[in-house]
Formats: C-alpha cells, sequence, structure tokens
C-alpha cells in the first residue's frame, strides 16, 4: 500500500506541475524536469520557477502536518488529537501576525513565526512542569491554555490593525496560502521537516510503545516521559516552520492519520511513512483545488475544513459503527 501511496503521489505531482491557468501536458513537464532540450523558455519559467517551489512547498507541508497528528494520536494514545493541540501553531500565528503589523518584511514573517511557535511548546514545558509532570491531561490542558492565550494576542492584533492595508493581509495569511511559495519558504520547510521527519521515524517502534501505555513502555524499558517530550519537541519544529511558511492549515493533521491507518493499519512503523505520502498528496491536491476553482485563490484553511469535517465525521461513523451495532 506504500507503494501505491508513493506512485499516487508522483501522478499527483506531475499533474499539479501543469495545472493551473497556463496549462502544461504532463509529457511537457516531464521533459522541462528532465532538462530536455527545445523546452519552451516561457513553459519552463512557469514549472520550474513559479510551481515547482510551490507544490513541493505543499507537500512537505501537508506530509509533516499527517506526520506529527499521526505521532501525536500514538504517544497520547487518543485518536482525536491533532498538531494544534500543543499550541504551537497559534503561537507561530501570533508571531506572524506581529511581523505583519511591523513591517512588510517575509523575512521577519517567517523569523517570528517560528520563534513564537517555538515558545509557545517553552510556555507548555513550563506549565506541564509546575502542575505535574507525568500527567498526559494537564499536559493537553497545558495546550489549550497557551493556544488560548496566543489566540486572544492574535485576535488583539486584527483589532489594532489598520482596516485598510494590514488586516486583509493578517486575515489571508492566518486562512492560509501556498501563493507566496519559493525557494527560500522550501527550504526553511525542509530544514524544519528533514530532522525532524527523520527522527521521528526512527522514533517509529517507541511510539508503538507508548501507544500501548505508560506501564508496558516501562516494562518494555522505554522512558515514557523523556520519549514523549522528544516528540513533542519534533512536532513543535515541523509545525513551527509550517505555520511560518503558510499560515495555519486545520484538519490534516487529525483526517489524514485516520485515512492512513485505514490503508496500511495502526503500526506506526508503517503508519508514520503512509500519513505522509498521504498527507501530503492530499494537500498537493487540494491547494490545486485552491488555485484553479476560481479566479481569485480560496484560502487552503476554508478548504480544508469544509473536505475535511465531512471525511472526518464519515471516519468517526465507520469507527464507531460496531459500538452501536453492539449497543
Amino acid at each position: 500500500m506504500l507503494g501505491l501511496l508513493a506512485v499516487a503521489l508522483l501522478v499527483g505531482l506531475l499533474a499539479s506541475l501543469g495545472i493551473g491557468p497556463f496549462g502544461i501536458s504532463p509529457a511537457r513537464v516531464g521533459q522541462i524536469l528532465l532538462a530536455f532540450d527545445g523546452t519552451d523558455a516561457i513553459e519552463r519559467h512557469v514549472v520550474l520557477t513559479v510551481r515547482l517551489p510551490r507544490v513541493l512547498t505543499a507537500l512537505m507541508a501537508g506530509a509533516g502536518l499527517a506526520l506529527c497528528g499521526a505521532a501525536l494520536q500514538g504517544v497520547f494514545r487518543n485518536p482525536l488529537v491533532g498538531p494544534h493541540i500543543i499550541g504551537v501553531s497559534t503561537g507561530a500565528a501570533f508571531g506572524g501576525t506581529l511581523a505583519i503589523l511591523m513591517s512588510e518584511s517575509r523575512g521577519l514573517l517567517l523569523t517570528l513565526a517560528f520563534l513564537f511557535g517555538m515558545l509557545a511548546l517553552l510556555m507548555v514545558y513550563a506549565l506541564n512542569a509546575l502542575v505535574a509532570r507525568r500527567n498526559m491531561l494537564v499536559l493537553v490542558l497545558a495546550g489549550v491554555v497557551v493556544s488560548g492565550f496566543f489566540g486572544a494576542l492574535v485576535s488583539l492584533a486584527q483589532y489594532l490593525a489598520d482596516a485598510e492595508e494590514k488586516l486583509p493581509r493578517i486575515v489571508f495569511w492566518l486562512l492560509g496560502s501556498f501563493a507566496t511559495a519559493d525557494y527560500g519558504k522550501l527550504a526553511l520547510m525542509l530544514s524544519a521537516l528533514a530532522p525532524g521527519a527523520f527522527l521521528l521515524l526512527l522514533l517509529r517502534w517507541r511510539i508503538n510503545i507508548l501507544s500501548l501505555g505508560d506501564e508496558e513502555a516501562r516494562a518494555l524499558g522505554i522512558r515514557a516521559e523523556p520519549t514523549r517530550w522528544l516528540v513533542l519537541t519534533l512536532i513543535g519544529l515541523i509545525v513551527s516552520a509550517q505555520v511560518a511558511v503558510s499560515g495555519v492549515i486545520g484538519w490534516i493533521g487529525l483526517v489524514i492519520p485516520h485515512l492512513a491507518r485505514m490503508l496500511v493499519g495502526p503500526d506506526h512503523r508503517v503508519l508514520l511513512p503512509g500519513a505522509m505520502l498521504a498527507g501530503g498528496l492530499f494537500m498537493v491536491l487540494v491547494d490545486d483545488v485552491a488555485r484553479t476553482l476560481s479566479q481569485s485563490e480560496i484560502p487552503l484553511g476554508i478548504l480544508t475544513a469544509l473536505i475535511g469535517a465531512p471525511v472526518f465525521a464519515l471516519v468517526f461513523l465507520r469507527a464507531a459503527g460496531p459500538e452501536r451495532g453492539h449497543g
């Protein structure tokens, strides 16, 4: 099944590079990517400069969010948690909002979004340590508190923003988009996703054990708390970079792990790479819809919610079906 997902992702990538107002056939896209002579200069520019960084950024953002969601659901033993539960995305959202208020610098936006995302994670660490270090419920509540705090700051920033210039930019960025993706943003996303995903994939068997419970983990020689915090740190790194690059994109980290689990099973050794492939494919396809469905680009956050909510409802109803039958 992983092979089929990989093939589907490759086909989706090639198709996406040709989709847009300036349509290019898959065969021409292949020739351009393989640097064949005789390709049109305009087509090369569209594929290599405009669409390729955007499609690859969408791929990595979707793969990263789905990976984070699958890992979180494993370490928390809860299928209803996602990357936003630890407050990182809201912290990064405030950092980006603050940068937009301060200047027009894209570099400042990326920097502050990333830094405030990691600051939110540190605040969750601190609250959890002050209250109960080994209580996962307290950890979740700490994430809710930090998320609420930064959410209030985002609302305050929107209230104070210039309604003619700053506010529309803030709102559009918060709703998520790859419209401004370039190789610089791609590099930032890759710099976080590559080490984060590599280490999370190395921890697959530990996440498998944690999903059985802390007692079982200790019996098998796994220190549950340090492993859980390492996973959360890696997730914070990936999610901060994603929000910095493309704004807040919901539902991917919650829904895609469930779909991947239906396709490849619950074993995290297969589930994590499966979630990455499925998340990358889903995000690329959603971005295709966002930039082609209407003349003006549709924010990704709207589309992922419109698609993700009913899909999650179907998954939930399917999972609850046997229980309803026994009831």
